[in-house]
């Protein structure tokens, strides 16, 4: 009877460290799996600032690397759209120049979304024989609204004023979250269709 109060006891103290190692080293797992993805991109803190969470599910797969960084990319593209069109709607942004500037931007930001969400369908839809033509249109279609971004932010070149500070930051911050799902779908097209199952 002792040695069995012993047992439960030495289990019941044994069990939380057990349990905080196992979630520890999950936690490690998902950290490395993060940063393996993220490392071939031109802003790797930022790949993992804002896609950690997808370390769980997405593990060593380039195809839901590639999937989860065009899915981040189309929210962060949406939400600044809408941004820009309150910007526009409500007449907060003054002087013609910067009114002219945004009105492309909206444009162009409605264009880049088009262009990811294209994207991001075609990635939810890879099969073995078109891959490489699936790859094709998306890397063009990620290419197209990263060109967007950057023709939005040629129109306020030289421009200054707060709202035109944040307004660029918000841009290049977009920017730079496209430019990392570009390069994880580069990725995902040099492993090739095999990698789809994994």
């Amino acid at each position: 009877m002792a040695r069995s109060s012993d047992l439960s006891l030495a289990l019941m103290t044994l069990l939380p460290c057990l349990l905080l190692c196992t979630s520890a080293s999950v936690e490690l797992d998902c950290d490395n799996y993060v940063r393996e993805a993220c490392g071939v991109t031109r802003y790797p803190d930022l790949c993992i600032h804002t896609l950690s969470s997808f370390s769980s599910s997405a593990k060593r797969s380039p195809s839901l690397w590639a999937r989860a960084g065009v899915s981040v990319t189309t929210g962060a593209a949406k939400s600044l759209a809408q941004y820009l069109a309150k910007l526009e709607n409500t007449g907060a942004m003054r002087g013609r120049s910067n009114l002219a500037a945004l009105s492309d931007c909206v444009e162009c930001f409605q264009d880049a979304v088009d262009n990811l969400h294209r994207s991001l369908g075609v990635l939810r839809q890879l099969h073995g024989p078109s891959f490489y033509s699936q790859m094709d249109d998306v890397t063009t279609w990620l290419s197209a609204a990263l060109t967007d971004e950057d023709t939005c932010l040629d129109g306020f070149e030289g421009q200054r004023g707060r709202q035109v500070k944040v307004l660029r930051d918000k841009v290049t911050n977009v920017s730079c979250i496209t430019s990392n799902a570009l390069a994880l779908v580069h990725k995902l097209a040099t492993t090739g269709p095999q990698t789809l199952a994994s």
